[in-house]
């Protein structure tokens, strides 16, 4: 099903909800910073959310957005956010968790391409908000640093390429026809331009 935003966006219940989900982040991650910046990385699922609360995303989007991290990155387990928030958002973040942490990072990766085209449109989005947000951050910190950026990562600046293109390009895949696409145009096009950069 098509995820349509609703004329009513927000009321008081999504409101409660969102203010729920933004604590729960801020205690799963307040120990956690972004790569080698020391900025705190609740910073990023925050601006992932507001991604897509800015594209009027439905409500579990939203929410699953700032929680895209925790059964991945922290102790919070999927039993507990489902318990918390639901069958819904619980499953939009299961399926953006990378499956096994102790795979290669080649074999991670590439699970995460060839799952992206077939994913639920719900999960497309969040994908799309994360992995937008992440190419900004490289992109501000390749403004100060340079190429020493790509030495935050596991893997360099070829490999880095070659996943975030291939992201976007996945993610891009089997929308549907009337679905607003600019979110994903913007970050295939973000993707260009950061791996422009010389």
């Amino acid at each position: 099903m098509t995820p349509r935003v609703n004329p009513q966006f927000f009321e008081a219940r999504d409101w409660a909800l969102l203010d729920r989900a933004l604590e729960t982040a801020a205690v799963a991650h307040r120990a956690q910073t972004r790569k080698a910046t020391g900025v705190p990385y609740l910073v990023h699922p925050y601006a992932v959310g507001m991604l897509l609360l800015e594209a009027r995303c439905p409500t579990e989007v939203v929410i699953a957005g700032i929680l895209h991290d925790v059964i991945e990155d922290t102790p919070v387990t999927l039993a507990q956010l489902r318990q918390q928030f639901g069958d819904e958002i619980a499953e939009i973040v299961a399926q953006c968790s990378e499956p096994d942490k102790s795979w290669p990072w080649e074999k991670r990766k590439q699970h995460t391409i060839d799952f992206l085209p077939t994913a639920p449109l719900t999960v497309k989005l969040v994908m799309a908000a994360d992995k937008l947000h992440n190419v900004r951050s490289i992109v501000e910190e390749y403004l100060k640093i340079g190429k020493a950026v790509w030495e935050r990562f596991n893997r360099g600046r070829e490999q880095q390429a070659w996943y975030y293109r291939s992201v976007a390009n996945s993610l891009i895949e089997n929308l549907p026809n009337d679905f607003d696409k600019s979110l994903f145009v913007q970050l295939r096009e973000e993707v260009e331009f950061l791996f422009s950069l010389e």
